[in-house]
């Protein structure tokens, strides 16, 4: 069983991917900002012997390695990183306040390098390890740009993050979600918008047999393929399902950060 670092792990995403993973008897180290809802699923999940809760925000690099240290003290390893904390923004996006638009460019991209920095040394040391990156279909199909910048940029950081660590027997992964149910995307109307457990077990996947990417539900291989076919056909497309219309209903005063 391998100990495995779930970040932005107190809700969606996150949460369903710590529930499998502690059935399936790995060890855990959970980190979000929320501490009374990190502490309510460490309680769920088992003894703080396999389960260690760390409270922490990724747009703060000396909590990531924070969370890196307590991780390889508590349990002596670091097998697998789980890069998931991510957050967006409400649209229209330029009508935000700048800080608004640093904390989505912090949380995504720069989070995840920082992530990644702060597991790298464990994992050479012990001869392997894996580090999941969750983006998004929108970083290679973009439907809002500023949360779409942050994943395309996070993907092609994953592709080289993939081939620098392989002389050192450490995996990389992306997984690429589309449109998920869960607190980022409330308000938002799309068909056949699929659970944050599809997700989960697509990463639970990964754990045990990793590879380069994995695009979940798996259709959305076809908006990848036909944005790059006919990308209008595809912006006719998005805007007959109302994505903008449906985000510009919200209020768009206050910048909400919403995670996964």
């Amino acid at each position: 069983m391998a100990v495995v670092v779930i970040t932005g792990a107190s809700s969606g995403i996150g949460a369903a991917t710590a529930r499998l993973l502690a059935a399936e008897g790995h060890t855990l180290v959970l980190a979000a900002r929320r501490q009374d809802r990190l502490e309510a699923l460490a309680a769920e999940l088992g003894s703080r012997d396999r389960v260690l809760p760390v409270v922490t925000d990724v747009t703060r690099r000396e909590d990531v390695e924070a969370l890196a240290s307590r991780a390889g003290e508590a349990f002596g390893r670091i097998d697998v990183w789980i890069n998931n904390a991510g957050v967006g923004i409400p649209y229209p996006w330029w009508e935000q306040p700048p800080e608004a638009i640093v904390r989505v460019v912090e949380t995504n991209l720069t989070g995840a390098i920082f992530g990644a920095r702060a597991a790298i040394p464990w994992m050479i040391r012990q001869g392997g390890g894996h580090i999941i990156n969750v983006g998004s279909v929108a970083g290679h199909v973009p439907f809002f740009s500023v949360y779409s910048a942050t994943k395309a940029g996070l993907r092609g950081f994953t592709e080289g993050l993939r081939r620098e660590l392989r002389p050192y027997g450490i995996h990389v992964s992306l997984v690429s979600p589309g449109f998920i149910r869960t607190e980022m995307t409330r308000g938002i109307s799309m068909p056949g918008m699929a659970p944050p457990e599809v997700v989960a077990r697509a990463i639970v996947r990964l754990v045990a047999r990793p590879r380069r990417e994995v695009v979940v539900p798996g259709w959305y291989r076809l908006f990848i393929l036909l944005n790059g076919l006919a990308p209008g056909l595809l912006d006719r497309a998005v805007h007959r399902m109302g994505v903008y219309r449906a985000r510009a209903r919200r209020d768009a005063s206050v910048a909400q950060e919403q995670p996964r």
